[in-house]
């Protein structure tokens, strides 16, 4: 095998809690990471040495800030010998939209050396130096439905199937995340007490009015477009609706495919729309 092309998938945060910052200047989180079916296609191709990168998009990074990159530098870091790597990213899922592109792109790029030179990396292993490439990238390894705590490298997998069609709404809105942290820390409370995500995750009814990003408050305040995404959505009949990250995509959680598309009609001639579910694993 030379080559091998693989989706590589966004994900939305269902509940965003920031309780602390650590010495290492990241923030301690709570969050339930959901993996969607909506993806950019990664091909891997062998080559003699180094790395190469392509992309359909204009403004995606082709040195080594590229989390493509910096994944082929983490494996090189073990398997010195190892042999080059062109990687083409098609992309689809929008950059700086809290939707885990790139990470997922990193952690896309991990699994893909590993099958393609037939490393035997074990997903712990490709999660660990998933590490070293971002917050959110060992998520991305397994994808699914996780509870995400520490920077969000503390996984726990739920086995709850959510059976909801989620539209995607890309608000226009440039959110920096370092802006968003920044805000934040002056509005955080030191004893913030943790929500339990994963065990209100397992009713059988999901009591999603508990489920809050708290980005939101400083969002939402100083982009109030923001907000208004947030309220179409509910009141079009979205179950749950809610900043993805810092954002800045806001997504609604619907019952049924009809009642999506009827609030995409809503929103799609202000906004780009994306009408997805959680994907199918084998």
């Amino acid at each position: 095998m030379s080559f091998i092309s693989l989706k590589s998938h966004a994900k939305v945060n269902i509940g965003l809690q920031v309780l602390n910052k650590r010495p290492d200047g990241y923030h301690s989180l709570n969050t339930i990471f959901q993996e969607l079916d909506f993806h950019d296609v990664v091909t891997l191709e062998k080559i003699e040495h180094g790395c190469e990168l392509t992309s359909n998009d204009k403004n995606f990074p082709l040195d080594s800030t590229n989390t493509c990159a910096q994944a082929y530098a983490a494996i090189l870091g073990q398997f010195p010998n190892l042999g080059g790597i062109k990687i083409h990213v098609e992309k689809m899922i929008p950059q700086g939209a809290g939707l885990g592109g790139g990470s997922s792109n990193g952690a896309t790029v991990l699994k893909g050396i590993n099958d393609l030179y037939g490393l035997g990396l074990s997903v712990a292993a490709l999660q660990e130096l998933g590490q070293e490439i971002g917050a959110d990238v060992p998520f991305f390894i397994k994808g699914g439905t996780q509870l995400g705590e520490g920077i969000g490298e503390k996984l726990l997998p739920i086995n709850v199937k959510l059976d909801f069609s989620f539209l995607l709404v890309i608000s226009p809105v440039f959110i920096s995340t370092e802006w968003a942290y920044g805000e934040l820390k002056k509005v955080l409370e030191n004893n913030v007490e943790k929500a339990n995500f994963a065990d209100l995750f397992r009713r059988d009814i999901i009591p999603f009015e508990l489920f809050q990003n708290e980005f939101e408050r400083i969002v939402i305040p100083a982009h109030p477009e923001i907000g208004k995404i947030k309220d179409a959505l509910i009141n079009n009949g979205a179950q749950y609706a809610s900043l993805s990250g810092s954002g800045s995509t806001v997504f609604g959680m619907f019952d049924e495919d009809t009642a999506a598309k009827a609030a995409e009609s809503v929103l799609s001639s202000d906004y780009r729309t994306i009408l997805t579910h959680p994907p199918v694993h084998s």
